[in-house]
Order: structure tokens, then sequence, then C-alpha cells
């Protein structure tokens, strides 16, 4: 087996349109003897707990309406390209992720993180949800076959909240200073929204190495 680390914030849009490309590797090769393990990184670090308006927050953050538009407009252009469905004009709020993230580490201890990493993306991109309202962020557990109940009660709490604010400034301290970043077997980094033939050329040569491996232990 093969680790597969992807560090990742469900509110950047790279990361979607980066995991539906590995995503269509992954169906290409089912026999992939990858496991994939979903990382925390916030874009937005210092994102009040109830978020703010999307416009206000896109043209502070890239110094006006105009460099909003054309940084999206790429953005925009990139997903069409790929064949992955964003309504940006969904979107009215950005939202912290930091709740997102707890629950991602949840899903990662009942083996559904990939469930709910699907349902984040969703959720956010193609239906203009508050991913970090919890009343969202519980649908989303249970639908990916979480107690519903128990994620109630965690989200209420500060459970895990510093933990994932610790592997956030892991990440950064590592050198991760943009998302997707995906690291393979804890050795090789590869950064950005790669396409599909990459992972498809990545999935053979480790199936390869790993016959050759197995050739010579027999």
């Amino acid at each position: 087996m093969t680790q597969l680390d992807i560090i990742s914030d469900p509110i950047c849009p790279w990361c979607y349109i980066g995991k539906t490309k590995l995503d269509r590797a992954l169906e290409k090769h089912p026999e992939h003897d990858l496991v994939i393990e979903w990382h925390p990184f916030q874009l937005n670090p210092e994102m009040p707990a109830d978020g703010m308006d999307r416009r206000e927050y896109l043209e502070t953050k890239f110094g006006g309406k105009d460099a909003a538009v054309q940084v999206y407009g790429a953005i925009a252009q990139a997903a069409e390209d790929a064949g992955v469905e964003i309504n940006f004009e969904g979107i009215q709020r950005t939202p912290s992720t930091i709740n997102a993230h707890r629950l991602l580490h949840w899903a990662a201890l009942e083996a559904k993180q990939n469930a709910v990493v699907d349902r984040l993306f969703k959720a956010y991109f193609r239906e203009g949800q508050d991913i970090s309202n919890h009343d969202v962020l519980i649908g989303i557990a249970s639908r990916a076959g979480m107690d519903a109940d128990v994620t109630r009660r965690l989200l209420e709490s500060d459970a895990d909240m510093q933990d994932v604010r610790e592997r956030d400034a892991s990440a950064r301290d590592r050198g991760v200073s943009g998302v997707p970043c995906f690291i393979i077997a804890n050795h090789y980094v590869v950064q950005g929204a790669q396409d599909t033939a990459m992972w498809e050329k990545v999935i053979t040569e480790l199936s390869d190495a790993h016959e050759k491996g197995a050739g010579k232990a027999r």
C-alpha cells in the first residue's frame, strides 16, 4: 500500500478541481493501492467564526473588484475545462473552515473521510451552503454514515480544535504555502491541481515498482 496524504481546504477551488482529476485516475485504475488521507490547511486561519460576505472577502484578498474578477475568471475557466461544476454565484459567504476540518478529522477515524470530503466540496461549490454551519456539517456527516447526535455534541464542544490548528501550523512549518499539496509515500511532493494523465502515470509507476519489488522478494 502507498500512502497519499492530501493537504487541502474545502473552500479551495483548486482542491476541488484537483480532487476531481485524481478521482478520474483512480476510477480508471481500480487496482491502485493508494491509501488516501486528508489533512487540514486553512486558507484563512484568521477568518471570524461566522465567516464574511464573499464579495467583501474576495475584494479584500485580491486588492479590489477587478483583480478578484480576474483571478476567479481564470479559476472558473479551469473548472470548465476540467468539467468540474462550480456555482460561484451561489456562494454568498466565505466561511471559517475550522469546523469542517474537525469533521474531516472525525471522519478519518471512521474511514469515511473521502465521502465527507466529496460532500463538503459539493455543498460549498455546487449548492452554496455555509460549511461552517453546524446543521450543514451534521447533515453532511449523517449522509456519509456518521452519527448525527455524536457529531453535534462534538461540534458544540472544542474537541480537536487545537489539534487541527497545530496540524495546520505543522504543514506551514514544513513549507506548505498553498493547496492542494499531495505527498506520495511521505517522500514525493506534488503541488497543485494536476491533470488526470499525471496521476495515471504515478499509479502505473507505483504498480510497476511494487511488482518489481515482489519479484525480487520471490
